[in-house]
């Protein structure tokens, strides 16, 4: 097989795929102080861009772990809560995130807002969040979704989606819609604390804006320039 084959439909060729960024520059002095605040910024422009149809689900977010070997693993989560403190997801506890955190809690975690040639990069460990934060979130899901929490055992080897389709059934008779659902002892939510959160920002010729806030040992950041 050659390098590239001739073959190749052009409109499915990879290496011909490319967009020119236009967007407008990202300067250190137009950065906030706190990068929390700094992505409160960038969280608003893609929620108002996902009102318009360009974004879909701005608080998408992979999530990448590794187990105790190095072994890496990704997923796209939905991010439910930021603060000060961090970012805050929610997931099985018995899932592959799970074991890997509970072997090693460095995570990476990547916003891609394509559509505003904008990325955000977080790195940092990822705790449990407390029972009671847990259950008020849980509160507050879809009744459906409540019951899903408990119907899957995510990450699991299943026979097939009639199994799934069962468990589920079977918890719909058990909790009618309007029921209360109790939180699985099993689930609960992972808070996020940022070591370095960078921005990037898609600028012509390839020539991104990379500013990465890096947290200080003594308290606050440092900005630092990386080349594209």
């Amino acid at each position: 097989m050659t390098d590239r084959d001739p073959l190749l439909d052009p409109v499915l060729d990879p290496a011909a795929m490319r967009k020119q960024y236009r967007a407008e520059g990202l300067a250190e002095q137009d950065l906030a102080a706190h990068p929390m605040d700094q992505f409160a910024r960038w969280f608003e422009d893609a929620a108002r861009a996902a009102l318009h149809g360009t974004i879909y689900e701005p608080n998408a977010m992979v999530v990448c772990t590794a187990d105790a070997a190095g072994r890496p693993s990704t997923r796209t989560v939905l991010m439910k809560q930021f603060d000060t403190e961090g970012f805050v997801f929610y997931t099985n506890y018995d899932s592959r995130k799970a074991r890997d955190l509970a072997e090693n809690p460095h995570v990476s975690l990547l916003f891609p807002w394509h559509p505003l040639a904008r990325q955000v990069i977080v790195t940092g460990p990822a705790r449990r969040t407390g029972r009671d934060e847990t259950a008020a979130y849980f509160r507050t899901r879809p009744h459906g979704s409540q019951l899903g929490a408990w119907a899957s055992a995510q990450s699991s080897v299943i026979a097939s989606r009639t199994e799934l389709d069962a468990s589920y059934a079977e918890l719909e008779a058990r909790y009618p819609e309007g029921e209360q659902v109790p939180v699985p002892p099993h689930w609960g939510g992972y808070r996020v604390f940022p070591q370095t959160i960078e921005f990037w920002q898609g600028r012509e010729n390839r020539l991104h804006d990379r500013l990465r806030y890096v947290s200080r040992p003594e308290g606050g950041w440092r900005v630092e320039r990386l080349a594209p």
